[in-house]
């Protein structure tokens, strides 16, 4: 055998972000994380991701801790470690989407506060909805990753991943990455897309997975024998399931190939055995479902990505319903047609997800229509691969003209606004963004945060800042 050069693959550990969103609901704490800090800075990682996507709802609205607060101590133990956060274009950790002002100082804080990377996605692919976040990043000097939200359906031609990655690029992107939410990429496929796209662009591509499928590992080794550059990994007491293959795992494996990361497994084992009581402590409390644990074929025959299984399963029980499940599960990929075929992802999935649910529970399709699929068939959300269902769009919104522009267009900067409306709440810049995410719960944790502390010497404060716990 020839020998081949050395290409370490370069890993993104996920444990302190999606891997716990995936499989216990976002629910570790910032003092749960602090101490382990140390021991994951000496690894060599790529990147942490530790911020953004879930957590943020989830800190202020379970936890009551401020995820800001938590950005800064985690940026001060990693001091040799880029920090990486996820973020929704331009419904930034919200679910609905944002004039181009906040969007701007989200960012500006963001990377302010000490995250490196900033993973920006749409759940359309609608490159304009990405701009803003792209630009902004570039200007504060922080690394913008696009991510292309990928899916399987008609339109998903080898050429529509291609021409994405090329605008992508040319839109002053510093990274791609293939953002496989459900577990749809299957191995060999994998050698094709990071072969085609390694041809069409020159940034570096990262691929990101869940193991829902059952098929990540085999993708991962498939994909990095075709040239990609990093790999998302969670580890092992939180790998697995609807989380990431583990990192340990993916270590073993490319050690001595040319791929060889040099990582230490010793000092992986320890930072598992710190791990490890928190996951028995979750499957104890019912935190963590064993259910989450196994490998569901379904995400590939109906593409449903694993935290959308257990919002459907949650919604069903709520009706009484439980028994339509699998009628939901078939109307899902209907729905989703209908809509343009997006990608299921945040907030798609739920828009598709919830429509399908009344569609079947109602006895009719789209008797009752949700406002957000309303949006969708207005254009709201960005452009589709696909037209809609013209009779669907008829029925659901009537002769409303959609809109075709980029929907961030027809928003005024409201910046301004929104501080005027929380500035008795105020103590810090950052307090002025939280509140925009999320009005409601950012003044629920204001008045928590208020009453925890009669304005005390941050100093001082720092030592009762233990999550109190959910």
């Amino acid at each position: 055998m020839a020998e081949i050069e050395k290409k370490p693959i370069k890993i993104t550990e996920t444990v302190l972000r999606d891997a716990h969103q995936s499989l216990i609901a976002t629910r570790m704490t910032t003092e749960q994380m602090l101490p382990i800090v140390d021991k994951m800075d000496k690894v060599g990682y790529h990147s942490v991701e530790c911020w953004g996507g879930a957590t943020f709802d989830a800190s202020l609205r379970f936890l009551k801790e401020d995820p800001w607060e938590r950005l800064r101590k985690l940026r001060a133990g990693f001091k040799n470690t880029k920090l990486q956060m996820l973020f929704r274009g331009q419904n930034i950790l919200g679910y609905r989407p944002y004039a181009d002002d906040v969007v701007e100082y989200f960012v500006q804080k963001s990377i302010a506060n000490g995250i490196d990377i900033i993973r920006i996605f749409d759940c359309m692919n609608d490159i304009r909805n990405l701009q803003t976040a792209v630009s902004a990043s570039n200007k504060e000097k922080g690394h913008a990753q696009v991510a292309i939200s990928y899916t399987l359906g008609d339109a998903y031609t080898m050429d529509y991943w291609i021409k994405l990655a090329k605008n992508i690029e040319e839109m002053g992107a510093n990274s791609i990455c293939i953002k496989d939410m459900a577990g749809l990429l299957v191995p060999y496929h994998a050698t094709e897309l990071v072969t085609e796209l390694k041809k069409a662009v020159s940034i570096p591509i990262q691929l990101h997975t869940h193991y829902t499928s059952g098929v990540a590992s085999m993708t991962y080794m498939k994909a990095v024998e075709a040239g990609v550059d990093v790999i998302d990994t969670a580890m092992s007491p939180f790998a697995m399931g609807t989380s990431q293959p583990a990192t340990e795992v993916m270590v073993e494996t490319f050690k001595g190939t040319p791929y060889d990361t040099g990582f230490d497994q010793n000092l992986l084992a320890e930072i598992a055995d710190y791990f490890r009581p928190m996951r028995d402590e979750a499957l104890d409390s019912g935190l963590l479902n064993p259910k989450n644990l196994g490998v569901n074929i379904k995400t590939l025959l109906y593409q449903v990505p694993g935290g959308m299984l257990s919002n459907l399963t949650s919604q069903l029980k709520e009706q009484h319903a439980e028994d339509k499940y699998y009628e939901v599960l078939e109307e899902v990929p209907r729905v989703r047609k209908d809509l343009g075929e997006p990608p299921l992802v945040t907030p798609s999935s739920q828009i598709v997800g919830t429509q399908a649910v009344f569609n079947v529970i109602m006895g009719e399709r789209y008797k009752m229509v949700t406002k957000e699929t309303k949006a969708v068939l207005s254009g709201e959300y960005g452009a589709t691969a696909k037209p809609f269902n013209p009779e669907v769009q008829k029925k659901c919104i009537g002769d409303k003209q959609p809109i075709t522009c980029r929907p961030a267009d027809l928003l005024e900067p409201e910046l301004h606004k929104i501080e005027a409306e929380m500035s008795q709440w105020k103590e810090q810049d950052e307090d002025v963004l939280t509140y925009a995410l999320f009005p409601q719960v950012a003044t629920e944790f204001f008045k928590y945060r208020a009453a925890q502390k009669t304005k005390v010497d941050p100093a001082a404060a720092d030592t009762k800042d233990g999550a109190y716990p959910v």
